[in-house]
């Protein structure tokens, strides 16, 4: 599943933080869910409304079942309560595997996610389906059956599930800013792209490297 354009704008005091997908793949948007503002630790999905709008905002709900998990959650909180408990501990996993991953001594860390993998996969009851967008694009769904709240995560998990089986792991970076935990998947020919998102982190570091040759010639 391809995710929307990168979500930059800025928010107004008060507004929960914005979405940022520019992973470059569904389950890296994912765990770069835990974010960094200047600095500060952020997680944009801090509720399960949050992580609703999360997934409509990445296609893999549509409106009209958005709504109805909203209003859902407001019938079954406890059912909702356990559905972001369960995504936080999928993106844990994916985010251990995005880190270690693609090193030599990152078998521990891919053996890790893969139970993950496969301990929702094997609990994934439901429909795949391919839908048509208004921008003319195609995406692919799942549709849980039974419990309303069950298989959210399982198209994050099978983006996952693509990167292992087609080798991707070695093109995924961490955010050459220390204070960035985002990660991404780098489609650079050399390989060698080293900011998340040149609007913020790449344009940070561009600032900073002009107020450095500045200060050497004074």
């Amino acid at each position: 599943m391809s995710a929307p354009a990168s979500t930059q704008a800025s928010t107004l005091a008060g507004d929960p933080p914005a979405f940022a997908f520019i992973g470059g793949r569904l389950w890296l948007d994912f765990i770069n869910t835990d974010d960094a503002r200047l600095g500060t630790r952020t997680d944009t999905i801090a509720s399960f409304e949050r992580f609703v709008a999360w997934l409509a905002e990445a296609r893999i709900l549509d409106a009209e079942r958005a709504a109805a998990l909203q209003r859902r959650a407001v019938e079954q909180p406890s059912g909702a309560a356990a559905a972001l408990v369960e995504a936080r501990r999928v993106r844990a996993a994916l985010r251990s595997l995005a880190e270690r991953g693609r090193t030599d001594q990152g078998e521990r860390a891919r053996e890790a996610a893969l139970v993950e993998i496969n301990r929702v996969l094997g609990r994934s009851v439901g429909t795949r389906r391919v839908e048509a967008l208004p921008d003319g694009g195609y995406a692919r769904s799942f549709v849980p059956v039974g419990d309303v709240f069950g298989g959210l995560v399982i198209p994050v998990v099978e983006s996952a599930v693509d990167s292992l089986v087609h080798g991707e792991l070695l093109r995924i970076h961490k955010c050459a800013d220390r204070r960035c935990p985002r990660h991404f998947y780098d489609v650079s020919r050399s390989r060698t792209r080293r900011w998340c998102d040149m609007a913020t982190c790449g344009n940070r570091a561009k600032a900073a490297r002009h107020r450095r040759r500045v200060g050497r010639r004074r």
